[in-house]
């Protein structure tokens, strides 16, 4: 699950976060964090739309190499 800090980093910062849900590329989704709770993250998508993630996702930098979400250590 990611960190407050790390929510907040990504909020101040603006920097676009990819969000890898599973295997599949082509269900990542690719945005900037808006807000966040206890259960869930708020990211605003390009298109302006905005989607209600849940916290266990990968959140990683949209610039950086995607990684499995199977290899996240837990």
């Amino acid at each position: 699950m990611i960190t407050e800090e790390q929510l907040d980093a990504f909020r101040q910062s603006g920097e676009t976060v990819r969000v890898v849900r599973d295997e599949l590329e082509s269900n990542d989704v690719s945005g900037i964090v808006v807000a966040w709770d206890d259960a869930s993250v708020m990211i605003r998508k390009p298109s302006r739309r905005v989607v209600k993630l849940s916290r266990t996702y990968l959140y990683q930098p949209a610039a950086e190499q995607r990684r499995s979400p199977l290899s996240e250590p837990t």
